[in-house]
């Protein structure tokens, strides 16, 4: 962390990519050859209620499968993609049908049934267990996100906790860690320090461009392009969150309702989630952190999604289909906005320069829901994407499918701790690895 280059100003401080011309220039500027061999970055993106399994599942395995309809947007990124059916997890066969297999995403162990006073997820979760071991290389030992409000209280219906469909991310059995759901708060979260930056002010890099524009001055040809493109990059977040607040402001006046305490409107919640992803890419770039966790939704998440052409209906609701096609093709069409949400994530890390190449090199999204059939709550075949570059070692440009019931989605969180450098044989349920 000392030898880290952060540009400052005005009690503000945010991280600088890594540049060749400042790795090379000495310890005062960093650690040598990172920019050549940048770290390994991992995010855990959940999306709720399932899906339509006839419209996810490819009806091919190896590297010529063809994508389903709902994994069609990923035609462009099929290459930096590994497709997973089949993965189980056998421990959220008991329990309720929502709650215990949101809260048990990352850990693969047994929920807890509680009505919120003793609350466990079995385990800490895989993001967490990064952090543990990378954490202290960065500004942020890991980044919590939400798209929704943490919420609370006794569902009376299957007597858990509502608590349990906010969190997926654990730093102990019984400590969840909390998701900053507003995006404002979570831009802020990547400057070190804020000590006289007032809570309102969205527009934090103009405090720290005199910095900015003093160390370009200093880079070499090659990384002054690279230099303009992250700090157009931390531009286009705040605009974009300018505008979300204006949106959001003006919903808040026309309904009379919080915003953070009430369920996202329709109209803010695409741009809402759009934001947080942005600011997950923003995070990698600047290194603030290595490891990232988004909910794009609670457990029993019923957003409208009549923001979508053809979809009239809430999230959850359409998710208990009842086999019944007109709700049958709005949930599908709401599983494959999700779907175009992990490929935007894709094209933005690997539009973004790094080392030798982009940033997706060296990174890992794993992408995926607790559930497969949202009307049957099954935790069985789920629906599990993993995108990532060269830097790796994933077999991506495939579909990798394994009978029902018989691999723990574990083992893959087990691959994945291999693959940035935590050697373990053994996670949450696991039985093994995947690759």
């Amino acid at each position: 962390m000392k030898r880290r280059q952060f540009l400052r100003g005005a009690g503000l401080s945010l991280a600088l990519p890594f540049l060749d011309s400042l790795q090379h220039r000495g310890a005062c500027f960093g650690s040598q050859s990172q920019a050549a061999n940048p770290p390994l970055r991992s995010v855990f993106i959940h999306f709720p209620n399932g899906v339509w399994e006839a419209d996810w599942v490819p009806t091919s395995t190896g590297a010529n499968f063809e994508l389903s309809k709902t994994l069609s947007p990923l035609e462009s990124v099929r290459s930096r993609i590994l497709v997973v059916t089949g993965l189980d997890q056998p421990n959220s066969r008991g329990g309720d049908g929502h709650y215990a297999k949101t809260a048990n995403f990352l850990t693969g162990m047994t929920v807890q049934r509680t009505e919120g006073r003793d609350i466990s997820a079995g385990g800490i979760s895989v993001d967490q267990l990064m952090a543990s071991k990378f954490g202290h290389q960065t500004p942020i030992s890991s980044l919590v996100l939400g798209a929704e409000p943490v919420r609370t209280g006794l569902d009376p219906t299957v007597g858990y906790t509502k608590a349990y469909g906010s969190y997926i991310s654990w730093r102990s059995p019984s400590l969840p860690a909390t998701p900053i759901v507003s995006p404002k708060a979570a831009y802020r979260s990547l400057f070190g320090s804020l000590k006289s930056a007032s809570p309102q002010t969205t527009l934090l890099l103009d405090h720290v461009l005199e910095d900015a524009n003093r160390i370009r001055r200093r880079l070499g040809r090659d990384d002054r392009p690279r230099m303009d493109e992250y700090l157009d990059s931390v531009r286009a977040v705040e605009s974009k969150l300018e505008f979300l607040e204006s949106e959001e402001g003006q919903l808040r006046k026309k309904s009379g309702k919080i915003i953070a305490q009430e369920p996202i409107d329709p109209v803010s919640f695409a741009d809402r989630a759009n934001v947080l992803l942005e600011i997950v890419a923003l995070a990698f770039q600047s290194d603030s952190t290595r490891v990232s966790s988004l909910m794009l939704g609670s457990g029993v998440s019923n957003v409208n999604f009549s923001f979508l052409p053809g979809v009239k209906g809430e999230h959850h609701e359409l998710s208990h289909h009842e086999n019944r096609m007109e709700k049958i093709q709005q949930y599908q069409k709401i599983n494959q906005w999700y779907v175009e949400q992990f490929r935007n994530l894709i094209h933005r890390l690997d539009s973004i320069p790094e080392g030798d190449g982009t940033l997706l090199d060296s990174c890992l999204v794993l992408f995926g829901s607790g559930m497969s059939d949202g009307n049957r709550h099954d935790p069985g075949n789920l629906p599990i994407l993993l995108a990532g570059g060269s830097r790796a070692n994933v077999p991506l440009g495939q579909h990798m499918h394994f009978e029902n019931g018989t691999t723990p989605l574990c083992n893959l969180y087990v691959s994945i701790l291999n693959a940035v450098g935590i050697p373990t044989t053994q996670f949450g349920c696991s039985t093994g690895k995947i690759f």
